[in-house]
């Protein structure tokens, strides 16, 4: 290498050693009292509340990139939408989705944390339905994933093993097994789109259709953001028609069409996996690009 080159290069050199490498975002998962904090370079992304004192384990707020919750924490109307949850009701005689504990109740068995400050953060979460005067029907198990695909980009990927305790009883239900409730501001009826993965539309395009994911948002503050929930094609009953609201609310939901028309019924010693996807987006569906990520999860 001539004097020449080396004076070109060296500056050149020291310019890159002094700039930092692009880092992958930082994950991580804190136990903070009854719940698990879960942020994304220091910034809160949501809350897993885990209280013996509430229906179900829950999240909230789920914080999009404006650094605003794209949910919203029940209100007047519907004080059984907790912001983004999985419960069900009519499970032999038991109500594990709204109000009122001794109609039924998830409890928190344990909620560890397997892996946190990486690209990703990890928590277990052991549950058991349980009602005064009865046997628990089910103990679930679930592993849910963070991660921040980009800096307008958030997911979180839930997968849960229900295990029958007992021989089970759904009869037919709206309120059945992953949900969420938008943050008033970006429902239908704040000027927000619900849109479903064939490009319908609004409740009356998307109620009782089968479709494999539905992505809400609106504009707000001059922004548009949203939350999408995605179905894995492994689930038993994919793709389970969804029950929508233009008020917000959106939850593929199974039990709400049994295929005999009444229940579902699941045997003592089953097991069931189910695994969803939500994505925590700036932009419309079309620029968080819901469609192509949907490739991408089905194939995982």
């Amino acid at each position: 290498m001539n004097i020449k080159t080396i004076q070109l290069v060296y500056p050149l050199m020291l310019l890159l050693i002094g700039q930092p490498l692009l880092a992958q975002p930082k994950v991580t998962a804190i136990k903070v009292e009854d719940k698990i904090e879960i942020r994304i370079n220091g910034d809160l992304l949501t809350n897993y509340i885990l209280s013996e004192h509430e229906k179900y384990p829950f999240f909230f707020p789920v914080n999009g990139p404006s650094n605003a919750s794209v949910t919203s924490m029940r209100n007047a109307n519907y004080p059984h939408h907790s912001s983004l949850f999985f419960g069900c009701d009519q499970v032999n005689g038991g109500n594990y989705w709204q109000e009122g504990l001794e109609r039924g109740q998830i409890i928190p068995l344990r909620a560890d944390i397997i892996e946190s400050g990486g690209e990703k953060a990890i928590i277990e979460n052991e549950n058991i339905w349980k009602r005064p005067g009865a046997m628990a029907p089910i103990k679930d198990f679930r592993t849910i994933t963070i991660t921040a695909p980009s800096k307008e980009l958030y997911q979180i990927d839930f997968e849960i093993t229900m295990e029958m305790l007992l021989d089970v009883t759904i009869n037919k239900t709206n309120h059945s097994l992953f949900s969420g409730r938008m943050d008033p501001d970006l429902a239908v009826t704040n000027n927000g789109t619900i849109v479903n993965a064939e490009g319908e539309t609004g409740e009356k395009g998307t109620f009782g259709k089968r479709s494999a994911w539905i992505d809400y948002h609106g504009k707000r503050m001059g922004k548009t953001e949203g939350m999408a929930i995605m179905q894995h094609p492994s689930n038993e009953w994919y793709p389970t028609p969804w029950f929508t609201r233009d008020y917000g609310f959106f939850s593929p939901t199974p039990m709400y069409w049994p295929e005999n028309g009444k229940n579902t019924i699941l045997k003592k010693g089953e097991t069931i996996t189910l695994r969803y996807r939500v994505l925590v987006h700036t932009g419309d569906h079309k620029e968080a690009k819901i469609a192509e990520q949907f490739e991408k999860y089905k194939n995982e």
